[in-house]
């Protein structure tokens, strides 16, 4: 989704956010870093295909997905991460590895990592591994209506 048309649903919504640009990162760690964005205040968004569908999850940087605790909460064993070549057709508009977390806007389910209602703004890649969006973790919930539960461990 090019952030334009990111913009437009979240100033559809009366949402308030920032643009942040920084120079190209790709790992969630250097995005944080490029963007002076607390690891744990960066969510990375994280494609899988829960019983053969796909779904976001959406983690702070700082963390990993414990595969585990998703596959407890969906009741099921068919958790998997899915491939770039899976995904890469449903955000045609987006670099790989920079969609943003609202998966509803896709019609999939967005699972988040109950570390991140912690802080009170979310900041997330835009569609692109130059530029995040930084707007109020209660705008984001409200909008997207995501499943939030513990599902990360810390990155070892």
């Amino acid at each position: 989704m090019p952030i334009h048309k990111l913009r437009e649903y979240l100033d559809s919504h009366g949402v308030r956010y920032f643009v942040v640009s920084h120079s190209p990162a790709y790992t969630a760690q250097e995005i944080a870093a490029a963007a002076h964005v607390p690891g744990k205040e960066l969510a990375k968004t994280v494609i899988v295909t829960i019983a053969g569908k796909m779904a976001m999850v959406v983690l702070p940087a700082s963390r990993q997905l414990d595969f585990e605790l998703l596959r407890q909460l969906t009741g099921t064993r068919d958790v998997q991460l899915a491939g770039e070549k899976e995904f890469a057709g449903l955000f045609p508009e987006c670099e790989i590895g920079a969609m943003p977390p609202f998966g509803n806007l896709y019609g999939m389910d967005v699972y988040v990592s109950e570390e991140l209602e912690d802080d009170d703004e979310i900041a997330f890649n835009a569609g692109a591994h130059t530029e995040l969006l930084r707007l109020s973790y209660e705008n984001f919930k409200r909008l997207v209506h995501p499943k939030v539960a513990k599902l990360s461990l810390p990155v070892k």
